[in-house]
C-alpha cells in the first residue's frame, strides 16, 4: 500500500477523534458549570473552626455511609481535598473545592459557604489566622516552600476553573444583552404598528 494513503487515513482518524473529544469536552464543561451553579445556589453561610485539612482517598475520609453508598466504585480510590471542621458542637468532614483548598487555613476560624458536605467558599475571620496561613507557606529559611507536582496541578486547575467561570459569566451577560436588544427591537416594531 502507498505510504501516503496510510498517512492520510491516520490523519483523518486523528481529526475525527479530536473533533469528538472537543464536542464531548464542551458538553462536560457545560454540565460541570450547571452543577456548580446548583451547588452555589444551595450554599449556606456558616462559621466554623478548621481542625485539619488533607488530600486523601475518599474511602479514608470517613464520609457518611450514604455518600459512600451512592459513590461509584471507580471514584472511591481517587484523592480529594478533605477538611475536618467543628461547626457548632459537631465535628464534620467536608469535601473541599479544589479552587479554594489553598485558601483554607489550618487551625483557624472561618466563615464558609457550605452546600451539603461540599465546602465551596471560605474567608478567614481573624488577621492572626491569615498571618499563620502565610507562615505555613514558608520554610525554615523564610523562602517559599516548593510545591509538589499534585499541588501545582491543583493550583493550575483552580486557575483554569476561575477563568472558565469568568468566561461563562461573560457569555451569559452577553447572551442576556443580546436577548434584551432583541426584545426591545420587537417592542419598537409593535409600537410602530400600533402608531399606524
Amino acid at each position: 500500500m502507498n505510504p501516503l494513503i496510510i498517512i492520510g487515513i491516520v490523519i483523518g482518524v486523528l481529526l475525527v477523534v479530536m473533533v469528538v473529544l472537543y464536542i464531548l469536552g464542551n458538553k462536560m464543561q457545560k454540565k460541570q458549570m450547571a452543577q456548580k451553579e446548583e451547588i452555589n445556589a444551595a450554599a449556606q453561610q456558616t462559621s466554623m473552626f478548621i481542625i485539619d485539612k488533607k488530600i486523601m482517598p475518599i474511602k479514608d475520609a470517613k464520609l457518611p455511609k450514604i455518600v459512600m453508598d451512592q459513590m461509584p466504585k471507580r471514584y472511591q480510590k481517587s484523592k480529594v481535598p478533605v477538611v475536618k471542621a467543628k461547626v457548632g458542637p459537631q465535628v464534620v468532614t467536608l469535601i473541599c473545592d479544589d479552587a479554594i483548598y489553598e485558601d483554607v487555613p489550618q487551625h483557624g476560624e472561618v466563615k464558609a459557604m457550605v452546600s451539603g458536605i461540599y465546602l465551596v467558599g471560605v474567608k478567614a475571620l481573624h488577621k492572626a489566622t491569615k498571618k499563620k496561613q502565610m507562615q505555613e507557606t514558608l520554610d525554615e529559611n523564610g523562602k517559599k516552600k516548593k510545591k509538589s507536582f499534585r499541588e501545582k496541578m491543583v493550583a493550575r486547575q483552580a486557575k483554569y476553573q476561575k477563568q472558565l467561570a469568568q468566561e461563562m459569566e461573560y457569555r451569559k451577560a452577553k447572551d442576556e444583552a443580546k436577548a434584551n436588544k432583541a426584545k426591545e427591537k420587537k417592542q419598537r416594531e409593535i409600537d410602530k404598528k400600533l402608531m399606524k
